[in-house]
């Protein structure tokens, strides 16, 4: 009998022992190809030697420094090269231990640089629908995500959400796609106009949409306008890249393919690929120095910000992702996985969508293809196809409420760079049949 506290309580676990490559192993002896790196985690798969051996070394020689007294080679080493890699007007790098952390912090700095440039009423945010920043409190009000929100909505902020750039049930017949995301964009400058002058303070939004949405990529134009209507508005354009970033779609930042670059962009997951709890923000230089020429302090800490072992994992992910040339690797397999996914099942009679980016995919499940009804909620198709896809061998990340937050399914997949291209079709078949699988259990 276990003694942790699981997430699903009466439900028995199987316990990983090992991971190599692209697969973890459990107690018993069984194989699992990890088709979603948890949760778009292990961007280099497991058991990497040389981030081993890059954390090992650190723990050694130095395991933690508290931030308030020092800081740590490794912590600047890997500031300065995620500096170096981004736009220039992003130029400071705060270091955390979770894409929660890393959005929290983001909403600290964004309502911190308001007061201290002479605007305290800037205290109200905007979010998405159907989008997830997060689970602690600050991180769950931010995102739009319903039924994760539902049992804490008495302890959370109050935060204006809009309309998600959520193209497949969105967009209007014959309405180009341009004019989707202008359309999608304008509910932004109506909730800044509702909220009143000077009221709202940052707007924040993933990149491409993660686990609540499904991989559901940005309208030609649509991000483009956000940035302008936020520069209009004096809004902070706070971007989520937790699940999506550190190349996960085929650019080491998912906003240079939009032609925007934001205020703040969280990261986490491929930041440090799970060989260390890490997560990140970078801020502009105008933020940085309205906070350095003001107060002189962040008004914001945790116990392990910066710590040196993480640090370090992330330094050594990010250096091999760099020289690997994994990126470009990306794209390449990421069009393979594409062609595969729209082979097998563009023609699936409960298939309606197949959407996202580079390593980054996902298929939105309904009822009928026709009209893009979803399934029952009570059937929790998403919860069968987790479970029998484990019974094939196959991690994927399975989740329900898609459409509104209660109805609607999808599978999203996020395999490690390091993939090979056999493996590409190993992880088609093993999921056609889990799904066939699933839908034959209802």
């Amino acid at each position: 009998m276990s003694a942790i506290f699981h997430r699903t309580t009466g439900q028995s676990y199987p316990v990983a022992v090992r991971g190599a490559g692209a697969y973890l192993f459990d107690a018993a002896g069984r194989r699992y190809l990890d088709a979603s790196g948890g949760a778009a985690v292990s961007c280099l798969g497991h058991g990497d030697a040389e981030v081993v051996a890059a954390v090992a070394e650190q723990a050694a020689q130095l395991a933690y420094a508290h931030t308030s007294f020092f800081s740590s080679a490794p912590a600047e080493a890997l500031a300065e090269l995620l500096v170096a890699q981004a736009p220039p007007t992003l130029t400071r790098a705060i270091f955390v231990s979770s894409g929660s952390e890393a959005v929290e912090a983001a909403l600290k700095l964004a309502r911190q640089y308001h007061v201290e440039r002479g605007e305290p009423q800037r205290g109200r945010l905007v979010a998405r629908r159907q989008s997830y920043a997060g689970n602690t409190l600050g991180a769950l009000a931010a995102g739009g995500n319903q039924a994760r929100r539902a049992l804490y909505a008495p302890l959370l902020m109050d935060v204006d959400l809009v309309a998600p750039c959520y193209a497949y049930r969105e967009q209007w017949p014959n309405e180009s796609p341009e004019a989707y995301g202008r359309r999608a964009a304008a509910e932004l400058e109506a909730a800044i106009l509702a909220a009143g002058p000077g009221r709202v303070m940052a707007f924040i939004a993933e990149t491409v949409a993660g686990a609540t949405l499904g991989c559901a990529t940005p309208a030609p134009g649509y991000l483009r306008r956000i940035r302008e209507i936020c520069d209009q508005h004096g809004v902070l354009l706070i971007l989520d890249e937790v699940m999506c970033g550190m190349g996960r779609t085929g650019s080491l930042w998912a906003f240079a393919q939009e032609g925007v670059v934001p205020d703040i962009v969280c990261v986490a997951k491929g930041l440090g690929a799970g060989y260390g709890p890490i997560g990140a923000l970078l801020c502009s230089e105008t933020i940085y120095r309205t906070i350095a020429d003001g107060s002189g302090a962040l008004a914001h800490g945790h116990t392990y910000m910066g710590h040196p072992v993480a640090c370090a994992a992330a330094l050594a992910v990010q250096r091999a992702v760099r020289d690997r040339g994994l990126i470009p690797r990306v794209r390449e397999l990421g069009a393979g996985l594409e062609a595969r996914l729209r082979a097998s099942f563009g023609e699936h009679a409960h298939v309606g969508d197949i959407r996202g980016r580079g390593l980054f995919w996902a298929l939105e499940l309904v009822a009928n293809r026709d009209t893009k009804a979803p399934f029952d909620p009570a059937l929790r198709l998403h919860a069968r196809l987790k479970r029998l896809a484990l019974e094939h061998g196959l991690i994927c990340y399975p989740m329900g409420g898609t459409v509104d937050g209660v109805r609607g399914d999808h599978v999203l997949l996020a395999p490690p760079f390091t993939l090979e291209e056999p493996q590409l079709d190993e992880l088609v078949a093993k999921l056609g049949l889990a799904l066939d699988a699933a839908l034959a259990s209802l």
